[in-house]
């Protein structure tokens, strides 16, 4: 499986989780705010940074279809840093 393949499902996996991180919203009101940042953390950011590596490596390899790698990097990144945005005044 190409790299950019990769960083493509990871951003899907991602957005994936953010939904069901919101539709089971009153289960984290138990949790405390730094559990709860360290979970979101884990779930959500950590994929998303790990698919925009993927994407830049497969522009770095030179794969076929450099438009994939592109678009993975790009969504994976932004997605990442919104929510390291939240992260940061959450709480």
């Amino acid at each position: 499986m190409k790299l950019s393949t990769r960083s493509l499902i990871l951003f899907g996996i991602s957005v994936i989780i953010l939904f069901g991180i919101t539709l089971f919203d009153s289960l984290f009101s138990d949790l405390s705010p730094t559990l709860e940042r360290i979970i979101l953390f884990l779930l959500l950011v950590l994929p998303s940074v790990v698919g925009a590596i993927f994407g830049v490596m497969s522009l770095i390899r030179k794969e076929p279809g450099p438009w994939f790698g592109i678009l993975g990097s790009f969504l994976n990144g932004l997605f990442a840093l919104f929510h390291l945005f939240l992260l940061s005044f959450a709480g």
